[in-house]
């Protein structure tokens, strides 16, 4: 088993039940997350403890495929010991690193204008292999993460256990220390998901890829709307914000001619809620990132058009910055390019 998939109440058990201090767990955690541990020898444990975490967890990290870069953000393809491919991207900003992670090998949702959603879901990824995604760009990257995204490829919340927990060590002070404002988990809109994630204790910050308005259109380009509602999906949403207090980001990507009129800006608006009533939200204008897809990204007037309406209704939006589109690393851009290949040829 990967150690990376351990929280601390799991090593705390695990050192328990072989008669040691489940303090140790603290102190392992803090070697490996912040201390740079390559080795369980390098502990400062005996040697009947070193051998027995030896004995039991690995440490690996999965390989690199391929990179590709810019001055503001990178891009690495890595391959897990069973063959299987995702892709993780670093972004870098003003004050820190941003590391966008995926949470499985390709993804069910098949929303039409996402380059992932064309890749067939071939399993789930573990806990560990998700905080092995942070781990390895960390390393590789030289980068100092200030924040973690699950935005890559797959859904969340169909993938919930392993999300949680990889949460849970990025928040844990002993692990990575970020903040649960600093993490955020994206979810296409699975309700019971995210009425799962409302009930945590401290969960981390929560998105919704909503990119439409009314149910016909968002059931045309993201089948999920169909079984969960795009009403019932942001009423879920607005009850984590009242209950945590937190904002939900409610993701928007601008499609020319689908989803970009004035007309569906007001209904966005009329469903947020108007000035205090739509407090619990904030609306992220994303300009699409052009892929295979058939969609084409809507103007700047159009876009800008679009913004004000919102503004002009007292919706908080914001207009998300750009990162990656020009080595495919953006949002919705994100396919392991060698699966994709591999598909088509095998």
């Amino acid at each position: 088993m990967d150690i990376w998939s351990m929280t601390r109440p799991a090593l705390e058990n695990w050192f328990s039940s072989r008669g040691e201090n489940p303090a140790k767990a603290a102190i392992l955690l803090e070697r490996l997350y912040q201390r740079g541990l390559r080795d369980f020898s390098e502990l400062p444990f005996a040697q009947r403890v070193i051998s027995a975490l030896s004995e039991e967890f690995t440490m690996e990290l999965p390989e690199t495929v391929a990179r590709s870069g810019d001055d503001s953000t990178e891009k690495l393809l890595l391959e897990y010991p069973d063959g299987s491919l995702v892709e993780s991207v670093l972004m870098r900003q003003a004050y820190g690193g941003s590391v966008c992670v995926s949470t499985q090998v390709g993804c069910a949702m098949g929303c039409a204008f996402c380059q992932s959603g064309r890749l067939k879901k071939r399993r789930s990824l573990t806990a560990g292999e998700i905080m092995a995604q942070v781990m390895k760009i960390r390393r590789e990257c030289s980068a100092d993460i200030h924040s973690v995204t699950v935005m890559g490829i797959g859904e969340p919340f169909d993938n919930f256990d392993a999300v949680r927990d990889f949460c849970a060590n990025c928040v844990d002070y002993k692990a990575l220390a970020l903040g649960e404002k600093h993490v955020t988990v994206s979810t296409c809109g699975i309700i019971p998901g995210i009425r799962a994630w409302t009930e945590l204790p401290h969960p981390c910050s929560l998105a919704v890829s909503l990119h439409a308005a009314d149910d016909a259109l968002r059931s045309e380009i993201m089948p999920v709307n169909r079984r969960y509602p795009v009403r019932e999906v942001v009423a879920a949403a607005r009850e984590f914000a009242r209950l945590h207090n937190r904002r939900v980001t409610l993701e928007y990507v601008m499609l020319s001619g689908v989803n970009d009129s004035p007309e569906q800006a007001e209904e966005l608006a009329g469903l947020v809620g108007y000035g205090a009533q739509g407090r619990e939200f904030y609306v992220n204008i994303i300009p699409y990132n052009g892929n295979d897809s058939g969609f084409t990204r809507s103007s700047r007037e159009r876009i800008m058009a679009f913004y004000d309406v919102l503004k002009k209704r007292g919706v908080s939006v914001t207009m998300r910055r750009e990162f990656g589109g020009d080595i495919a690393a953006a949002c919705g851009q994100l396919s392991s390019l060698h699966s994709a290949e591999c598909e088509k040829n095998c």
